[in-house]
């Protein structure tokens, strides 16, 4: 199983240019089952790296680039009047897909963001009183800008958690962006970038990843994070028990990606900053205080190790 994994790292990288690290959370998300929230400054490769991983697998792919004028409609799918049968005739919209690029999420409006809550939540869409499944394996993979960006509107709490992962790029160093201004991937390599993997190797590969083996410690760790957040005399919000329940499963993928069946303490220091804080409320509503209620958080309770 884990040379698929290296297989599918290596040919995201044949046209992600950037950090190894960035792909490997890609991966833990992907094999975790989750939504992955991609933000950061325009132009740093994005819609690259979600594009590369959509690419990267034998499935369905579908692109929503998403502005301020579209619809709920135009992202879940219409019923169309049939004049010749007589009946409305359902047509699905992009989100039927198994993998699903929201490019810049927060330049719709609420009402079209929220059309994306059920099916990341549930795995299902409801259209005209209808419910209707999305086939496995389901991901969203959304890029946005920082919200101080002119032309953004704030993704709501709710749509936030249902994100696995938030997380952020960053510059590529020297080196890579001298390689990425010489080879030009994203104009002479993504359009021909082939499945390093097929839709049911993936299903069975996130299957290996619910078998990783998580002590009792280890979850107590991480029963014990989760309460010193909500205990912290500046939060308004803690990490709720679905946080806790996906930085348990973001552990257990991070185990899987580098090759162990089992969790170590490491796993879940290194996966706070991306599950977390974007689940967390911060009484003045900073980041930054956000960011010190984790470390403190994490610094107040006793590591298994």
């Amino acid at each position: 199983m884990h040379q698929q994994v290296s297989k599918l790292r290596d040919n995201i990288k044949s046209v992600y240019l950037g950090a190894d690290e960035a792909v490997d959370r890609v991966l833990v998300c992907l094999f975790a089952r989750g939504h992955l929230l991609l933000e950061d400054v325009p132009g740093v490769g994005k819609t690259i790296l979600a594009t590369a991983i959509a690419k990267s697998i034998d499935s369905s792919f579908s692109r929503i680039q998403l502005t301020p004028d579209m619809l709920p409609s135009d992202v879940l799918g219409v019923s169309v009047f049939r004049r010749d049968t007589g009946d409305f005739e359902f047509r699905p919209g992009p989100i039927f897909a198994n993998l699903v690029l929201a490019d810049e999420i927060n330049r719709t409006p609420p009402r079209t963001q929220t059309a994306l809550l059920e099916a990341m939540n549930e795995g299902s869409v409801s259209v005209d009183g209808e419910v209707r499944k999305l086939d496995p394996p389901f991901m969203v993979l959304a890029t946005q800008n920082p919200s101080d960006f002119e032309g953004t509107y704030p993704l709501p709490e709710n749509q936030l958690d249902r994100f696995l992962i938030q997380t952020s790029l960053g510059y590529p160093d020297p080196e890579a962006e001298k390689r990425l201004l010489d080879l030009r991937p994203a104009a002479t390599m993504i359009d021909t970038l082939q499945p390093a993997i097929t839709k049911d190797e993936l299903i069975a590969l996130q299957a290996e990843v619910d078998a990783v083996r998580i002590d009792d410690a280890i979850l107590a760790y991480i029963v014990d994070f989760a309460r010193a957040t909500r205990a912290h005399p500046e939060v308004r919000v803690g990490l709720s028990p679905r946080g806790a329940l996906a930085l348990t499963q973001a552990c257990r993928s991070t185990a899987f990606v580098v090759g162990r069946d089992y969790v170590i303490p490491d796993d879940l220091v290194g996966n706070v900053p991306l599950v977390c804080q974007h689940r967390i409320i911060a009484a003045d509503n900073r980041p930054e205080t956000v960011e010190r209620i984790c470390n403190e958080s994490m610094d107040s309770i006793k590591s298994p190790a």
